[in-house]
Parts: C-alpha cells; structure tokens; sequence
C-alpha cells in the first residue's frame, strides 16, 4: 500500500496538467490575421505598370498645375508696406517715442495705383512679418472657457499677467493675444468719395457660434497702464466683435495676414485710391513690418503660384522618369524574373567580386 502509494504521488508529480498547461500558455489564439493568412494584394511592379503609373501621374498634374497657374495670374494683388514710410522725419532715429507717444499723430496718408481691373469683392488684409503668434507662452495666454460663457468669466488661470485687474476683478477677454489686437485702421476714398469697408462676416461662422458666446461682453478691458493694441466697444458681445474674432484665430508661421474687412465696388485699371492710415500698432520694438493688401480671389482663394508650380514639378518629375524608364528598358532589355540576376547566382562560393 505504501509502494502504491508512492508510485501514484510520483505519477501526479511527473505527469503535466493539460487544463493548467493550456492555461499558462502564451500561444496566442488562432485566427487568420495573426497568422497572415487574410487575402492580401502583391502587385508586382513590372517595367509596364511602373511606366504606366508615372505617365499617368504626369498627365494628371501637369494640368492640373496649367490650371491652378492660370488662375492664380487673374488675381490681382496690390501690396502696400507702410510702417516705415509712415514715420515723420524727425522720429525716424527714434520710432519707439513715436509710437508709444500718445501726443504724436498717427495719421499717415498712402496713395495706391490700380493696375488691373478689381471685380468685387475686393479683400482687404493687414499683413504682420516677425510677429510669432505661434510662441507656446503667447498662445496659451487665454481662457477659452471665458470667451464661450459668462459663468467662466473668472477662469483667467491661464492669462496672466493680463488676468486681473490691481483690485482683482477679471479682465474679459484676458490674455496676451486678446491684449495685443490689432489697432491700426484704414479708410478708402477714389475720386473724393469714401468707398465703404464692410466688416461683416469676416471672421469663421464655426468660432462666432462655438467658441464665443452672446452673453459675453468685454470687461476691465485695456483698462491697465500698459495698452498692448485696439480697445474693444463694452455694449457688443464677444461674438460679434469679428476683428478680435479673426486675431484672437492665431497663425501658424510668423508672417501672416489676416482678413480686415471688404470693399463691396469695382475697381478699374488705374484707379487712385487714397488710404488713410491710423499708425497705431506697435510692431517697431521687435522688427516687425506692416503692410496693406487689396486682394481678389480666385477657385482657389488668393494669389497663390505655389501650388501650380509644385503640380508643375512633380508631372513633370514623374513624365520624366517614364521615360527614363522607356529608355532603359529598351537599350537594355532583360526578361523578367531571370535569375542569374540574383546576388548569389552573380557571385558563387569561391568567386570574388
């Protein structure tokens, strides 16, 4: 009994559970996209098919570049730079005093040529270079939350230093990208007569019903020693003030336009039209520049001959490659799949390259 007994302890010691084996088991479960086996596409890349596919690429974009170029050529573009060219004689050593100065006038009186015809709408931009809006402290410097609703008018965690006022009341809208909007302001006239800017939906329907509230108005705005840009108007809410709605959108790159309004009439070739610029904006402390852009558009919005010139240069990269290909195929032909082309049929054992 004592021998059975141990020979049947030695059997359950020696031989391996199968539930406990499968249990511990890291073969994971079987199905076929573990084991590769789903149906799968391998193209073989023949002479044909890779000829075919760069001729094709080729005649696609090369039109396509044709296209974009044309009408990228109808957009009539007028670029005005006026920060210097606005600062009296006497300030030009010394263009902080001028426009920190309060005492100075600001006025600057620009004439622009037309010179082709400008169907309306006619665009109207204010374009700012060196003007990093993509700095991480800058564009983190808001509250979002304040912007949407009036119960986060106090949620101003993010926007120091403009957050609070000395007494400690929110500043609305606060941070430093609503603090630094734009301030400069032009005025059209042709021929003695004003030409009407129309401000209206310049900004995103998307940020005007989603990101800025109807019940939030601009308080203790501007308010401090230190004015960073243009004062906003307390009886209108925040989601139709469209200017500090299309600054407050910040760019990606440090020159930049932004969209300031529209002139709703035709301009012909070789209008003069007079512009009458406010100075405001502060861009000489850091080596930034200001222009003013009169723009039409075309399918493909502004002037723009990148996008043809980059279609233009991979159908052409392609067309030439096909025939690269062509040539190379027919000076020296081979047949497909040889196999006297491979590594170790072209170099046996023994043999030195």
């Amino acid at each position: 009994m004592r021998g059975a007994t141990s020979s049947g302890g030695a059997d359950d010691d020696g031989m391996a559970d199968p539930t406990r084996a499968r249990r511990n088991s890291r073969k994971p479960k079987y199905s076929r996209f573990s084991q590769q086996e789903l149906p799968a596409c391998k193209p073989i890349l023949t002479p044909g098919w890779v000829i075919a596919t760069f001729v094709g690429v080729g005649i696609i974009f090369i039109p396509i570049g044709l296209v974009s170029l044309f009408a990228s050529e109808h957009v009539v573009e007028i670029v005005d730079r006026y920060d210097t060219v606005c600062i009296p004689t006497n300030y030009e050593n010394d263009t902080l005093q001028y426009i920190q100065s309060s005492k100075t006038n600001k006025t600057c009186t620009r004439t622009i040529t037309v010179p082709k015809q400008m169907k309306s709408p006619v665009f109207i931009y204010y374009e700012l270079d060196n003007f990093y809006q993509n700095h991480r402290r800058y564009v983190k410097s808001r509250s979002d939350k304040q912007l949407r609703s009036k119960a986060g008018e106090r949620d101003t965690d993010n926007c120091k230093p403009e957050a609070l006022t000395p007494t400690n009341a929110p500043i609305v809208p606060c941070g430093l990208v609503a603090w630094s909007l734009f301030n400069d302001t032009y005025g059209f006239s042709l021929k003695n007569k004003a030409l009407d800017v129309s401000k209206k939906n310049i900004a995103w329907k998307s940020d005007q019903d989603y990101k800025f509230g109807s019940d939030v108005y601009p308080k203790n705005f501007q308010s401090g020693g230190l004015i960073g840009g243009a004062k906003l108007n307390s009886s209108i809410p925040l989601n139709e003030q469209e200017d500090l709605i299309v600054w407050m959108r910040t760019a990606a790159l440090p020159n930049f336009r932004k969209l300031y309004g529209r002139i709703e009439a035709d301009l012909e070739a070789n209008d003069i039209i007079t512009v009458t610029i406010q100075n405001n904006y502060n861009t000489y402390s850091f080596g930034g520049k200001k222009k003013l852009v009169l723009s039409t558009t075309s399918w493909i919005g502004g002037k723009n001959d990148f996008l043809g010139r980059a279609y233009l240069t991979v159908g052409g990269f392609c067309l030439f490659m096909a025939i690269s290909f062509i040539l190379v195929y027919v000076i020296k032909p081979r047949p497909l799949g040889d196999p006297s082309y491979l590594s170790w049929n072209k170099n046996p054992i023994g043999q030195l390259n």
